[in-house]
């Protein structure tokens, strides 16, 4: 398939919430063939694994691609200089930062307004929004700018606001918005990077503030902390945000994504910590042993592997390095690896840069 087939057979295919899961696998056959054709690095370690179009008939054996190596390699399937997008990982980790090349943001687009509506929206066609991060003309390269100032453009009232700019937080700002909305009676959402909220709570705190915003108000947070502010335990965030906004820990909602990825992951909020995640019709996740590669039984710990249709011009199955579940509904998020995960996640990254520059 081209380019521009294999674009518009995944639009298709996120348009068709009732596409079976014969009809994903025959999908996801498609996306790795392509990736296999076109993306030389993905290609090597494919054939070094014994992985090719040919050899795969389960989008389960299609080959993962541990994340960090997005900081190594140009992944893409189109040359870097025809990419139209190019979406950059924050580097907090090693300084260095991984990089996913997007010839279009049609697909990228679409999958997140689409998943976007399902999960956050709720059935509302608009609400009024609060942005607690830059947008996407500040932070070009950033995935999640992009994320919420498209939400903002598609799903907010015109009277919808950014609060974080190039002068920081604007925090006299946001309080009036807030004020205004508690008055007015109508549902009003607030989100942000996670680590954006805790100035706004500490700020509440020390001026004795709260807030009731009004029945069917919305919070998302997404990212972590990121060692941009005080870490707190999930309970104790969620916690604060409710007490602080008047909003139920129910409809506080955590949106789990990657820039190595073009497609998010949603709870139904956060009345219980761990939540369970889950994505949309043309994602699958699974839970691996990164030393073996295999799956695990459903409630066994082991590392995440995320196959995203929509991100199609890099590679589609990402082995993160984060911890998880599988259980009823979806996936449970258990941090970071460690130990003997950690150890098998970096023999993956190993084995991966070695047959990739062979």
């Amino acid at each position: 398939m081209t380019q521009a087939e294999i674009i518009e057979a995944l639009l298709a295919f996120i348009a068709r919430p009732d596409a079976s899961e014969a009809e994903f696998e025959a999908m996801a056959l498609q996306v790795f063939a392509y990736q296999f054709r076109n993306n030389e690095p993905y290609r090597r370690f494919a054939l070094q694994r014994g992985r090719t179009p040919l050899a795969v008939r389960r989008w389960r054996d299609i080959p993962a691609v541990p994340i960090t190596a997005f900081k190594g390699l140009t992944l893409s399937c189109c040359p870097p200089e025809a990419a139209s997008h190019v979406f950059m990982t924050s580097g907090t980790t090693q300084g260095v930062r991984g990089r996913s090349y997007h010839p279009t943001l049609a697909v990228w687009q679409r999958s997140m307004l689409d998943n976007f509506r399902a999960r956050f929206m709720r059935g509302r066609a608009r609400i009024r929004m609060g942005i607690l991060f830059p947008d996407d003309r500040e932070l070009p390269n950033s995935s999640l700018a992009h994320y919420l100032s498209l939400a903002r453009r598609a799903c907010g009232t015109p009277d919808s606001q950014g609060f974080i700019g190039a002068d920081g937080l604007d925090l006299d700002g946001l309080l009036a918005a807030l004020a205004q909305a508690e008055a007015g009676g109508e549902p009003y959402a607030l989100l942000g990077a996670s680590y954006s909220f805790v100035p706004v709570l500490d700020a509440l705190a020390a001026q004795g503030r709260r807030f009731a915003l009004p029945e069917g108000s919305l919070i998302l947070d997404t990212g972590g902390f990121k060692g941009q502010s005080r870490e707190l335990a999930p309970d104790a965030f969620y916690d604060a945000l409710s007490a602080a906004f008047g909003v139920p820990r129910a409809s506080c909602i955590n949106m789990y994504g990657m820039t190595e990825l073009s497609s998010q992951f949603y709870d139904d909020g956060n009345a219980v910590c761990p939540s369970v995640k889950s994505g949309p019709h043309w994602v699958r996740s699974r839970v691996v042993d990164p030393l073996t590669g295999a799956d695990l039984r459903d409630g066994e710990r082991g590392v995440l592997v995320h196959h995203d249709l929509a991100h199609f011009n890099c590679v589609s199955a990402i082995l993160t390095e984060d911890a998880g579940e599988i259980v009823p509904g979806g996936f449970l998020l258990l941090g970071r690896v460690d130990g003997e995960a950690s150890k098998g996640c970096s023999v993956a990254v190993a084995e991966f840069l070695a047959a990739a520059r062979s």
